[in-house]
Parts: C-alpha cells; structure tokens; sequence
C-alpha cells in the first residue's frame, strides 16, 4: 500500500488534536513565555536570538533539536517556541509515526509557520527518516503512487514549516536527520536556585504555603529535574493537607520525601537498588547494564536514562568497557564500607 493509501487512516488516528500557541498547556505549573523560563541561560539567549532573528526576516524557526536527560523541560520550550512565534504547534512521538504514509498524514496538515514536534525522535524508523530529509530540507514530500512497473513518484511542494525534535538519547539520532536541525541544544541538569525559583512559581500558581527552607530541602532532594521537583512538591502538598494543616516547612518535607523513601541526595528506592546490587551482589563491578536490569528487574533503558545520568552526575557510578562500577562515595552514602582489598562489602 503506498503513502498515499494511508493517509486518511494516519490522520484519524496518530496526531494530538491541534494545539493553539497562545493556549497555556499547562496552566497551573509551565511557562508559556520564554522570559519565564527559568534556568537553562545560555539556550534561553540562544533563542532569543533565534525568535528575533526569525521576525524580523518573517520566515519561520529553523528547525531545532532539543537533547538531555528526561524531565529539563524539553518539550515545555517547543511549545515555548510556538507561543513566541505565534503560531500554532502539532505534537507526537517518535513510536507513534510506525509508517511514512503516518508522517505523510502529519506533514499535509501543517501550514505556513508551523510547528511539529516530535518527542523522542530518535525512534523515528528508517523509512519515515527517509520522507523527512527532504520535508525539512526542501519542504516537499515526495510521494508514491501506484505499485510495479507502473509506479510513479511526485513531489508535493509544502509551506515553510518547522521541526522540534526531543530526545534522551542524541547518540541514536542518525547523522543525516541530525544534520538537517540547524540548533542542536543541550539541557543540562538544574542547580538547586533554579529549582527553588520553579517550586516558588509552581507553589503560587497551585496556593501552597511553604517556608523558605522547605523549598531549599525540596529543591536539594528533586536531582536538579524540574519534573522531579514538580511532582515532589505535590507529593508534599498532599502530606502537609493531612499531616501539618497545609502549611510545608522544612520539617513536613523533611518528613514526606522520607515517606516516599526519597534520601536527602534525591536517591529513590530504583537507584538505591541498583547501587547496592553493583555493590552487594557483584563486588562493586564491573558489571553489565543488562546483569543489573535483570537482577533488580527493571528495563536496561530505564536504567540508562533515568537512574544512570544522576548517579554520574553525583559521581556515585562509573562507566568502563567492563561495565558498571560503584565508587568510593556510592559505598560512603549507604554507610557501607569501601573495601580495600576484594571481598564482599560489609556494612558500617
């Protein structure tokens, strides 16, 4: 069945409902506008430039490439970008367009100045990647029609539009589809400031009373993620509504991120598990990704992506060619002692 065929289906069931820029998608806790972002600096200078540039010409984005670890907020700057722009933003994900007749469907519904926004696009398969070079690079699809010897192929030119793409792994996005992003950009984790500066915001929109230093202890345990955070602070909403007459202090959140088995370091009860699996059952490492997600029977991906980055970050795990090793600071903060000489580790 050509690309054509499946047009009709596509549009019926793989895109979320239009989504126009100056609706707020989540109006209770995410920036619409990019000067009330918070964090991230350099990429909010970067695209400032970026959408000034763009209005003065009167041409639409370049098409822009977001990348780091889940929950920094990708997603909340493409539709950041649409608002900026005025215009309105189209949204899926790289599993959900399994044929290119799906992209096909998408790319017909835009117009001038769109934008569509793709989360996790390096998923994106092989034959949808191939209808995309030149809808970016040239804005046309080229479609088949026909089968056999008959088959025939046509071009149909497409208003200017543009692509935001969102992925966790950049590694995975293949070098032709990462070259047609004109801004490829990193988002780093958050420092604690920030955070505070997001759960302030996020505090007032949702009419939570908290204390100075029950923000700065939300902030030191939410392992500089926005998403974390957020979801953290809700958690303590709820306790502090039962448990301390609503109001959250140092104290209340103290006590409802230990409920949650949240450490003071942001460590939850999956990365606390994969460390003391390294540590107690495999002698601190080397071991494989695929041993560890077996033995504490999460998936190897989920490991990689959500427990591994933090763990690096505080220095706790170290990556070599044997695989996964626990260092000296992992063994420190779950009071186990570093062994000098290999043997099974013992508690403090």
């Amino acid at each position: 069945m050509g690309i054509i065929n499946l047009m009709t289906d596509a549009q019926n069931r793989l895109v979320n409902p239009q989504t126009r820029a100056d609706e707020p998608i989540d109006p209770a806790l995410r920036p619409v506008r990019l000067a009330d972002y918070i964090g991230q600096a350099q990429i909010k200078e970067n695209l400032n430039i970026l959408i000034a540039a763009a209005r003065q010409r009167g041409d639409p984005l370049e098409h822009v490439l977001f990348y780091g670890p889940p929950g920094l907020g990708k997603t909340t700057l493409a539709h950041i970008l649409a608002n900026e722009m005025g215009v309105n933003i189209k949204t899926s994900a790289g599993p959900a367009i399994e044929r290119a007749g799906d992209l096909a469907a998408i790319l017909t519904n835009l117009r001038a100045g769109d934008i569509l926004f793709i989360d996790e696009i390096h998923r994106l398969g092989r034959a949808v990647e191939e209808v995309m070079y030149p809808a970016m690079e040239d804005f046309a699809l080229d479609i088949m029609i026909g089968k056999g010897p008959a088959a025939r192929s046509i071009r149909l030119k497409m208003p200017r539009f543009t692509v935001i793409g969102a992925t966790t792994r950049l590694a995975l996005v293949s070098a032709p589809l990462r070259a047609r992003f004109g801004a490829v950009y990193r988002l780093d984790y958050y420092d604690p400031v920030a955070i505070q500066e997001i759960l302030r915001r996020a505090a007032g929109r949702l009419g939570i009373t908290v204390a100075e230093d029950g923000y700065d202890e939300i902030a030191r345990r939410a392992r500089g993620t926005p998403r974390v955070a957020l979801r953290l602070l809700r958690r303590v909403r709820d306790f502090a509504q039962v448990r301390a007459k609503g109001d959250v202090s140092r104290e209340v959140a103290s006590e409802a991120l230990n409920l949650l088995n949240v450490d003071p370091l942001g460590l939850d009860e999956v990365d606390r598990r994969v460390l003391l699996t390294i540590i107690e059952k495999y002698n601190g490492g080397p071991v494989g990704l695929n041993t560890i997600a077996a033995s504490i029977g999460e998936e190897p991906d989920t490991i990689m992506d959500v427990v591994e980055p933090y763990l690096l970050q505080l220095g706790f795990l170290d990556r070599t060619p044997q695989g996964r090793v626990a260092t000296r600071g992992a063994y420190e903060h779950l009071k186990i002692v570093f062994p000098e000489q290999p043997g099974q580790p013992r508690l403090l």
